[in-house]
This record gives C-alpha cells, sequence and structure tokens, in this order.
C-alpha cells in the first residue's frame, strides 16, 4: 500500500498557527527542551496574547462606556478566558475531543486560577510584600496551575 502524503491543503489553519507559534522551540538546546515543549511555548504566547486582549477590552469599554469598573473588568476577563480556551484548544494542544466536557474543566481551573490569585496575593501581601509583587508572584503560581490542569486535565491526550 502506497503511503499518501498530505497536502498543504489538507493541513488545518490551527495547525499551521501552532506550528508558526512554536516552531523556534525545536530549535532549543536539547536540555532546555525538555523544560520548555512547544505547548508550554504556545501557552505563554497565547497567554500573554488573550492578557493583551482582556487589557485593550478593558480600556475600551472603560472609555466608551459607562459600566462600572467591576462590571468592564469582569466582561473583559471573560472575553479573554473564552478566547485563550479557544485558541489553546485549537493552536496550541489540538485537541479534537468534545468541546463541552473540556469548557467545563476550563471552568474549574478559572475557579482555581481564582482562589489561587486571591490566596497568594493577600497572603503576601500579608507577610509584608508589596501589593503589587504580590500580584506579580500570585501570577506565576496561576501561570504554573493554569499550563498544568490544561495540558494534563483539561486537553489531555488519550
Amino acid at each position: 500500500m502506497a503511503v499518501q502524503e498530505r497536502s498543504t491543503t489538507d493541513i488545518r489553519w490551527s495547525d499551521r498557527a501552532g506550528d508558526l507559534l512554536t516552531a523556534w522551540a525545536d530549535r532549543l538546546p536539547p536540555r532546555v527542551r525538555r523544560v520548555v515543549t512547544r505547548d508550554m511555548a504556545g501557552f505563554a504566547i497565547l497567554g500573554s496574547f488573550t492578557f493583551a486582549v482582556d487589557l485593550a477590552l478593558l480600556a475600551v469599554l472603560r472609555h466608551w462606556t459607562p459600566l462600572p469598573k467591576p462590571v468592564a473588568v469582569s466582561i473583559a476577563y471573560l472575553a479573554a478566558f473564552v478566547l485563550n480556551f479557544v485558541l489553546n484548544r485549537t493552536v496550541n494542544f489540538r485537541s479534537h475531543a468534545p468541546a463541552g466536557p473540556q469548557a467545563l474543566r476550563y471552568v474549574a481551573v478559572f475557579v482555581g486560577d481564582y482562589v489561587i490569585t486571591v490566596g497568594v496575593t493577600t497572603g503576601l501581601a500579608a507577610l509584608g510584600l508589596p501589593l503589587a509583587a504580590a500580584r506579580i508572584a500570585a501570577s506565576g503560581f496561576v501561570a504554573a496551575f493554569t499550563y498544568s490542569a490544561s495540558r494534563w486535565w483539561v486537553f489531555r491526550q488519550r
């Protein structure tokens, strides 16, 4: 039986985008590549992008709508959260599993993110760390938790 090659038209747009975002990780030194995987690189890039979307949408909502700050922050954060889920599902982790169960697991991760953010930020601030520094430290914990949960639970490969 002859091996049939995939034409470039058979490759999904999401696979192309994922390769474009993460191909550089394959050129890292082997020791670094064991730690910085393609999906970790993609997760960081997409997380940075959706964070920028969050901030931009927040700025738009605050400038052009009369929404109270908590409502504007919530709308921007939720929009970025949904965008992050869709992009990580399709472009980064390239999952073909049913989206419903993954979305429910991602909501659980979202709740965990919130608990970690509030807990670590307030805990470190109570220990004397300035609030901004505590929040930055908390974001590191959130990033590690979210990546781990996304890779090995939400979008796990069967």
